[in-house]
């Protein structure tokens, strides 16, 4: 249990009841139920995790801190908001309708009506919640020096020392396929008829599930959930604002295409919107000039007519180029990525590149799902190796803090449990477990 709570807070939720539900723990004001622990224990599976006893004995405890956290957040009044708790049940609906491809299908899979997926997922995502807002308190002041960092370090066992995977620098040129004016207009044709129909008295909803090219809310009626400012491309979001329930948007143009948006409802400072994306899709002559101007410009720099650095400034069509044409690692928000940070095919076209060496013209598949073309230099490569205080220092500090965070939340969750009511029914009573749970 290296990593507290990380499977009950940062994977997919599972809903599953059996027939006969009963009370495996009381903790202060919260129980456990063995639907919970099955739950818990069939993500396990699903990811490749334990399949025995003893794992099931692991899962019950994990819970065991989890509630115990969230019985302690209500009793320090920590709040969780109705509107946070429903916008995270939308971005799993959403997620699970695009694993199995439509709502109908997620209630097929669950064997349960929306209704009642929403009602479970409510429960389990106000109680993750409180208990990140919980450990969250109670580990926020931790911070480490330097020397502190080196300590700890120093105590790992080197064969226990992590090794670092092949870390790369990446800036990009990148040239896309342009839309021609006349595309545009059609495109802006086809929603200009789209809004007639809706203003004659069709349905805004069955029409962005046939015509909507944004599969994640079609299948919705092109809901989107309630959002908040910030959450939508800056574009989409302005327009969104400015409407009234009920009315629709002219037509707006974001990085993703062109949309018509109504609003359905706005509470407080959220709204809930539905919208009808059609995408812009270059054609094959479009495709074929930017391809050309990439070749270009990649026979400039190989010929040193001119450097990958001004390439970038004169040439490149992303904004990237704003940053020296520097790729940021998603998952990690720095410029470092490693192999396996990176989608198949960009991975296998990098993984023999030296520092300093600039790739061929590569076509990629950008985030609006249309391809563009870019020249890629390796401005850094870290060769794999086992971490050290030089090259990993940043790596290593966050391990040193969240050690720092696991030790102090081991011991606040013993004081804790020393003054909390719990009850242990038998089936996990023979449980060995890392905390003295029944007292």
């Amino acid at each position: 249990m290296k990593n507290i709570f990380y499977i009950l807070f940062f994977s997919p939720v599972f809903l599953y009841t059996q027939t006969i539900d009963k009370i495996e723990a009381i903790i202060g004001d919260e129980i456990i139920l063995t639907s919970d622990i099955e739950s818990q224990y069939l993500q396990y599976i699903s990811q490749g995790g334990i399949n025995s006893v003893d794992g099931t004995c692991e899962i019950f405890e994990d819970l065991l801190f989890q509630k115990i956290l969230v019985n302690q957040a209500k009793f320090d009044s920590i709040n969780i908001s109705n509107d946070e708790v429903e916008k995270e049940i939308q971005n799993r609906i959403t997620y699970f309708e695009r694993q199995l491809g439509s709502s109908q299908k997620v209630e097929l899979y669950f064997n349960k009506s929306m209704n009642e997926i929403k009602d479970e997922l409510f429960i389990v995502i106000q109680d993750q919640f409180y208990a990140q807002r919980m450990q969250a308190k109670v580990t926020s002041k931790v911070k480490v020096t330097p020397s502190e960092v080196q300590d700890i370090f120093n105590k790992i066992n080197t064969t226990e020392i992590p090794v670092i995977p092949t870390q790369m620098e990446i800036s990009q040129v990148v040239i896309k396929p342009k839309i021609s004016k006349e595309q545009e207009q059609e495109i802006k044709d086809k929603l200009n008829k789209l809004k007639d129909r809706i203003n004659k008295g069709e349905d805004f909803k069955v029409l962005a599930a046939l015509y909507s090219d944004d599969q994640g809310s079609a299948t919705n009626g092109g809901e989107l959930g309630f959002v908040s400012r910030g959450d939508l491309v800056p574009s989409f979001e302005r327009a969104a604002f400015r409407l009234k329930e009920g009315e629709m948007s002219e037509i707006i143009k974001s990085q993703y295409g062109f949309h018509i948006v109504q609003l359905i409802s706005r509470r407080g400072e959220q709204i809930n919107v539905r919208h009808i994306l059609v995408k812009a899709k270059p054609n094959a002559s479009s495709i074929k000039i930017a391809e050309d101007k990439a070749t270009d410009i990649f026979n400039e720099i190989n010929a040193s007519k001119i450097s990958f650095e001004d390439a970038v400034l004169k040439y490149s069509e992303d904004d990237s180029r704003n940053n020296a044409g520097l790729l940021l690692n998603p998952k990690t928000l720095s410029s470092m990525y490693s192999l396996d940070d990176m989608s198949a095919d960009l991975a296998f076209s990098l993984k023999n590149l030296k520092q300093g060496d600039i790739s061929n013209v590569l076509k990629f598949k950008m985030e609006d799902g249309n391809y563009a073309y870019r020249i890629l230099k390796i401005n850094k490569k870290i060769d794999t190796h086992k971490a050290n205080l030089i090259d990993d220092y940043t790596i290593i500090k966050d391990y040193a803090i969240n050690e720092k965070k696991q030790e102090l939340l081991l011991n606040w969750t013993q004081k804790i449990i020393d003054n909390t009511y719990i009850k242990i029914n038998g089936t996990y009573k023979d449980c060995s477990f890392k905390k003295d749970w029944i007292n």
